[in-house]
């Protein structure tokens, strides 16, 4: 149901599993001695302290591809870019089959920040819920304080026809505090007027 790769004009997109993903190689930069506490501020998620936390990820994530819950892709830069091949971050798309939504998320690593990737790949990642999974909305998230994403979100929400919903009030725990969220959506109809 969800691709094993595909790609985009600068990027490479690969599923994550165990099969997929070595969390050897990964763990290092989610680990706290990567110096990842900036990049992680606003995600629901700590930096992993040990390599069974970033193992547990990736075991869970393939578990949810297995289950048709939705997909999570690591990201790595095409030829031509800086930092070519290497992993930049990751990539999700959880589906709500009930409420025919699909919601997205992103983490990138700081060096790859300020590239446009999330739109890009936001793009990429609509086409798939739209045209593949055949989903009637796309949702994304963040926290309200969280200002980079706000603008990255804005830029291709608008893009793509959606709009600001509103504020979801304690919506996102982080480090065992809940946070408001600004939530955006972008139906099938407003993405296929865009195009």
């Amino acid at each position: 149901m969800f691709p094993e790769e595909f790609e985009t004009d600068r990027l490479r997109f690969e599923q994550v599993s165990l099969d997929t993903l070595d969390p050897v190689s990964v763990y290092p930069y989610h680990s706290s001695e990567a110096g990842i506490e900036e990049a992680t501020q606003y995600m629901s998620w700590s930096p992993h302290r040990t390599l069974k936390d970033t193992w547990d990820f990736v075991k869970q994530v393939g578990e949810a591809v297995e289950a048709g819950n939705g997909a999570v892709y690591a990201i790595y830069p095409k030829d031509g870019e800086p930092g070519a091949g290497e992993f930049a971050g990751t990539t999700g798309l959880h589906c709500d089959w009930d409420k025919r939504t699909a919601r997205f998320g992103i983490w990138l690593r700081k060096k790859f920040w300020g590239r446009g990737y999330s739109g890009e790949r936001a793009a990429k990642l609509m086409e798939l819920a739209f045209e593949r999974l055949d989903l009637e909305l796309v949702a994304v998230e963040h926290v309200v304080e969280n200002e980079q994403s706000k603008r990255a979100i804005e830029k291709y929400v608008d893009a793509h026809g959606g709009r600001l919903d509103g504020i979801i009030r304690n919506h996102i725990v982080i480090d065992d505090e809940p946070h408001d969220a600004l939530r955006y959506t972008i139906s099938q109809a407003e993405w296929e007027s865009s195009k």
